[in-house]
């Protein structure tokens, strides 16, 4: 089970883009990274397309998960994340800081 995923909001806590947060876009699990909403913003020259014009457009790069921190939803704080079972035996994530299910 992963520690972050899909529209979790982050706080990014190493790299120049330390200190923002934004909204976890898409996991790429295999590479432990994450692409998160207006974080790690890079400038790619594209040619055009059928589908869409050429130029330099701007686009999220992805972060290696360890520089980021999840933050919880009921306290606002960032935090680690704890595992419990769940009713049926189910992993369910939890705040350390508010002990509240962050699913």
């Amino acid at each position: 089970m992963a520690k972050i995923r899909r529209e979790d909001t982050v706080l990014v806590i190493k790299g120049k883009e330390r200190g923002k947060t934004g909204v976890v876009r898409q996991v790429v699990p295999r590479q432990s990274r994450i692409i998160v909403t207006g974080v790690n913003m890079v400038k790619r020259h594209m040619q055009p397309r059928a589908d869409r014009p050429g130029g330099i457009i701007e686009k999220e790069a992805p972060i290696h998960v360890s520089n980021v921190m999840l933050v919880c939803k009921s306290c606002s704080k960032p935090t680690r994340v704890s595992f419990r079972l769940g009713k049926g035996g189910s992993k369910v994530r939890y705040c350390r800081h508010c002990d509240q299910p962050l699913d």
